[in-house]
């Protein structure tokens, strides 16, 4: 059984940055890709970001490029997001979420907020 923990949001001005995490508690955390979504108040969640399963193939909606960057420890069974030059339109609740055994699961999710 997976079960996905994410942590590491919070309040930042515009700007800032912040890295978020996600634990997997599954056994097989190497062997699948990984994704963060997004959902922002009132919006419908939205992919953010990708990652393969041995990390080398990463993928990002465009309005994340060059300020995002996701990455992943396949030892700690752990997914990063790594957010900078935040702003205002970035706040929304962080997802991540992984698709394994015929399943999709997803964390609970960690707000971020941008704003001055």
């Amino acid at each position: 059984q997976v079960q996905l923990v994410e942590s590491g949001g919070g309040v930042v001005q515009p700007g800032g940055s912040l890295i978020l995490s996600c634990a997997d508690s599954g056994s097989d955390f190497s062997s699948h890709a990984m994704f963060w979504h997004r959902q922002a108040p009132g919006k419908e969640r939205e992919f953010v970001a990708s990652i393969s399963s041995t990390g080398t193939i990463t993928d990002y909606r465009d309005s994340v490029k060059g300020r995002f960057t996701i990455s992943r420890d396949n030892l700690k069974s752990t997914v990063f997001l790594r957010l900078t030059d935040l702003k205002p339109e970035d706040t929304a609740v962080y997802f991540c979420a992984t698709m394994t055994h015929g399943a999709t699961y997803w964390g609970q999710g960690t707000w971020v907020t941008v704003s001055s």
